[in-house]
């Protein structure tokens, strides 16, 4: 399978993502919106970066289930309840520097939203991979 990452001439710079992601592939995985749940469905306690964590173990087991890696995804969303740009860069710097990071290389989009599906919940990521 080939992913072939690009930022083409005329567009900005991006810090870290790429604008175009093309894969060849003969499965595609897609994940349901990753939450901040524990194993019982609970919203883990803390702020949104230790939701962020979470957020992250659930995807890699996620991922690890479908036969993917961080390396196969081809594009993710990150949606994240605030208005505070801080807040969006803490997210996604965290995201980035995590065990899965190497999937935000790929095409992707950080949201800034009012209110996500559970209460109490600050982050959630969707995912698209492309496998073999």
């Amino acid at each position: 399978m080939t992913i072939e990452r690009q930022n083409p001439p005329g567009l900005h710079a991006t810090p870290g993502y790429h604008h175009v992601t093309i894969a060849e592939a003969r499965r595609t995985v897609y994940l349901a919106g990753q939450c901040p749940l524990d194993a019982e469905g609970r919203v883990v306690p803390g702020d949104v970066l230790a939701q962020t964590d979470q957020v992250v173990a659930n995807t890699a087991t996620a991922l690890t289930a479908a036969g993917a890696t961080p390396g196969d995804v081809v594009r993710t969303v990150i949606y994240v309840a605030t208005e505070d740009r801080e807040v969006l860069s803490a997210v996604w710097a965290r995201l980035t520097a995590s065990g899965i990071g190497a999937a935000f290389s790929t095409a992707s989009t950080l949201l800034g939203v009012a209110r996500l599906g559970y209460p109490g919940q600050l982050v959630e990521l969707d995912v698209t991979a492309a496998l073999r």
